[in-house]
Order: C-alpha cells, then structure tokens, then sequence
C-alpha cells in the first residue's frame, strides 16, 4: 500500500488534539500532536510520538522533561499555531511544575521522559507523571484530516 493509503486509514480514528510543551533556558517550543495514549497507571505513565523530523525531538531528548496540553473544542487556533498552519503569534503560557503548558486546556499532563524507544520514523516518548491540572469543556478532536468539536453531537467534524 502507499504512503496516502495509509496515512488515509489511520486518519478514520477519531483523536483529541494535544500541544506538546518544553523549554530550554528560558526557550519555550511546542508542537500540536494527535498521537497521545496513556500506558500505565502504576507508575503513571504516558506516550507521544515524535517524527525523527521534528525539531522537537531534540528538544525533548535535552530537556528531559515535557508537558501534554489536552485542547478543548475553542482552541483551534492553537492547535494550528503549533502545527506551523498559522502565521506565528504571542502565547501567553502558564507553567506547572517549571514547565510550560497551554492556558485554559482540558487537562495539562507535565511529565519527566521516562524511556525512548525509536519506532520506524518516529520516537516514542514515554513520559512519567509528575503533576496535572484539569478543567471542564468540550475536546477539539480531530479526524480524516479535519477539525472537528463534539463529533457524538454534531455527528461529523466540521
């Protein structure tokens, strides 16, 4: 099968729409991902995936630690801004831990890299859970390439 066949396949699982935070010095970056699940509950423990293009890989590798920002249904914008599909804007974060995390998210998961493993062309990041923070809303969820907001209500993305 081909490249688009694929990606057109995975792409038929309905995600929610994640930010991945870091800093380094007083550098913060950050990059919108859909490729999140929690692993393990003792210890606590969650996994991203990181292309091996991404300038964030090394960044996490450095740093050591990371935050998951879970989006809610009004934070499109943000999502996009990390995605690098919009020009780029001034973020206002909040931090946790000393780790910086996306103002008014459904949850912020601030973790410590746990372990590594390479997998194919992308890097799972297997992080520890040390603090989070949860707030009320609706998930921005994203599925066969498009935005979406409550797809149980509306049926389909929008």
């Amino acid at each position: 099968m081909d490249d688009r066949t694929f990606r057109d396949a995975m792409g038929k699982f309905a995600t929610g729409v994640t930010v991945i935070t870091t800093v380094l010095g007083d550098e913060v970056h950050g990059m919108t991902a859909n490729a999140f699940m929690s692993v393990s509950l003792n210890p606590k423990l969650i996994t991203v995936s990181i292309d091996e293009k991404a300038h964030m890989l090394k960044k996490l590798v450095q740093s050591g630690k990371f935050a998951v920002s879970i989006l809610s249904e009004d934070q499109i914008e943000m999502s996009m801004h990390f995605a690098g599909q919009k020009e780029k804007q001034d973020v206002e974060f909040d931090w946790i831990s000393g780790v910086p995390v996306i103002k008014n998210a459904l949850a912020n998961i601030i973790c410590d890299v746990y372990d590594t493993h390479k997998a194919g062309d992308h890097t799972l990041f297997i992080g520890e859970v040390m603090d989070l923070n949860i707030s009320q809303g609706n998930p921005l969820t994203f599925y066969s390439g498009k935005y979406g907001r409550n797809l149980l209500n509306q049926g389909q993305a929008v």
